[in-house]
């Protein structure tokens, strides 16, 4: 059976511009492409298609996608891989929710804080071999280091910082705005200034790469994880197309 693009999209909650674009990666494959140019995907382009979110969700770029799935494992036994990877994510997250919960309750009653409890779940080196198989050890160890030497007030603004950006960005996108105009460019550039802080990341110069910037504006609209921050794919998209305008100009 076969599935029109717009189906597809339907179906997988994505867009047709990212279907096409993970066929212009050599990512998904049309199984057939109609004398009207409309594209149609079997049901092992749905399985590839699955396979590509599911590595979205854990973080992993384009590239490092497509080099997987070229790699000759057979579907089924990927996909168990797959499973055991959202096994660990679903108990973690359940670790989160209980650990919220008995802090509220503690909040709720006047009881003391178990502060042993609060933080089950909450580990950021979950991230690690996350972050070095897509840019390698020495960025891991780098973000590492500058992460554990920042104080808890330091983590909080700086968290804090990325919040009021984002909420920026949906005010922005929902305002109307053009990518391409100032209020997107202002926000673009205090999104740079974000960006370069971290050390690790791939640079020019001492900045912030181009293509990386570019390559992270794709990636939040791309991954789930990312695009939620932004209000949605569509949203998301308003701010890779601001973050590529700026770099196109400045970088």
């Amino acid at each position: 059976m076969e599935r029109s693009i717009q189906d597809v999209a339907r179906l997988a909650g994505t867009t047709s511009r990212a279907l096409r674009h993970y066929g212009q990666l050599g990512l998904l494959e049309p199984s057939r492409v109609g004398a009207n140019g409309y594209r149609y995907y079997d049901d092992n382009a749905l399985v590839r298609l699955q396979r590509i979110l599911l590595l979205r969700g854990f973080g992993l770029a384009l590239p490092a996608i497509r080099d997987i799935l070229d790699g000759g494992e057979q579907p089924a036994a990927a996909l168990r891989t797959h499973l055991g990877q959202l096994r660990r994510e679903h108990q973690r997250i359940g670790q989160q929710i209980e650990s919220v919960l008995g802090t509220v309750r503690s909040l709720e009653r006047g009881e003391p804080l178990m502060a042993e409890n609060m933080f089950d779940g909450f580990d950021h080196t979950r991230f690690k071999e996350e972050v070095e198989q897509r840019w390698g050890a020495d960025a891991y160890a780098a973000g590492d280091s500058w992460w554990r030497a920042k104080s808890d007030a330091e983590r909080k603004d700086y968290a804090a910082a990325a919040k009021r950006l984002a909420d920026g960005w949906v005010a922005a996108a929902s305002g109307g705005e053009r990518p391409e105009g100032p209020r997107a460019q202002e926000l673009a550039a205090r999104h740079f200034d974000w960006l370069s802080e971290a050390p690790g990341i791939p640079r020019e110069g001492g900045r912030p790469a181009k293509d990386y910037v570019i390559g992270l504006g794709e990636m939040y609209v791309a991954d789930p994880r990312f695009s939620a921050v932004y209000g949605g794919p569509e949203k998301a998209g308003f701010v890779r197309d601001a973050l590529k305008a700026y770099a196109e100009a400045n970088l």
